[in-house]
């Protein structure tokens, strides 16, 4: 059975789900990007951050968009064992360490399939080299060249937004359980029942696929088309209210 209260059973000594926390450095943020946490009822979280905007209760929410100038980069040699991977951008820049806590995956042959967890670079100047510090303890295990291709990923519980409507700009991570103010840290919901706002472009009875995007920001709706699909309808579908839906990503 489970108690009494709404605290996460994992992790312990857990920032409150019904928070919204600012940190003067990364050092002092209580949970890396994407913890899973769990509460007595169940439902799973993952925390995450807040992106340029404010984050609304019931909201569904997708990952950053993607940076086409830094993906499919092409790094200068690394050899094996080499804790970094330089690489040269587009003419997109970034800020520092907008990549830490993502991957740096290698697209094709020498090291194809391999992903690196990122600790840190410096800020991105737009086509010019930087590189991109590996997580302690990993190194290259397959040495590159100038014919390999390497695809920064940014952790999806970082800069999340607020889906858009009809076509989304990267996948969909959970809902806002919290409003979460911009750059600040919260938890969303990512398994189980939460409150999700709803829109009616197609009617959904109890039991529906649930899927994002809808014709509303930060709706989700029956299953219709080519969407992600994100739960299932605990309710009779009704438009602009937010409903109980059983999320499971």
């Amino acid at each position: 059975m489970p108690t009494e209260g709404f605290g996460l059973v994992k992790p312990s000594n857990a920032q409150p789900i019904f928070s919204s926390r600012a940190y003067a450095s990364p050092n002092q943020v209580p949970h890396p990007l994407g913890c899973r946490g769990q509460d007595a009822y169940g439902r799973v979280f993952r925390f995450a951050q807040a992106g340029a905007a404010d984050l609304v209760a019931g909201d569904c929410l997708q990952a950053a968009a993607q940076v086409a100038d830094h993906q499919t980069m092409t790094p200068a040699a690394a050899a094996i064992d080499a804790t970094s991977i330089s690489v040269t951008p587009g003419a997109t820049t970034g800020a520092a360490d907008l990549y830490a806590g993502g991957f740096a995956i290698i697209e094709t042959t020498p090291g194809l399939g391999y992903s690196y967890p990122i600790k840190t670079h410096l800020a991105i100047a737009a086509s010019t080299l930087f590189v991109v510090q590996l997580a302690r303890g990993v190194k290259i295990q397959v040495a590159l060249t100038a014919s390999s291709r390497v695809t920064l990923q940014a952790s999806p519980f970082k800069n999340v937004i607020q889906s858009p409507v009809t076509t989304l700009t990267n996948a969909v991570v959970g809902v806002a359980t919290y409003p979460i103010t911009t750059v600040e840290y919260g938890w969303i919901g990512r398994n189980g029942l939460f409150g999700t706002l709803m829109d009616s472009g197609t009617s959904a009875a109890v039991g529906t696929q649930v899927g994002c995007p809808s014709t509303a920001a930060g709706s989700a709706t029956g299953i219709s088309g080519v969407i992600q699909s994100v739960g299932v309808m605990m309710d009779t579908l009704s438009d602009g209210l937010v409903q109980g839906v059983d999320w499971h990503l």
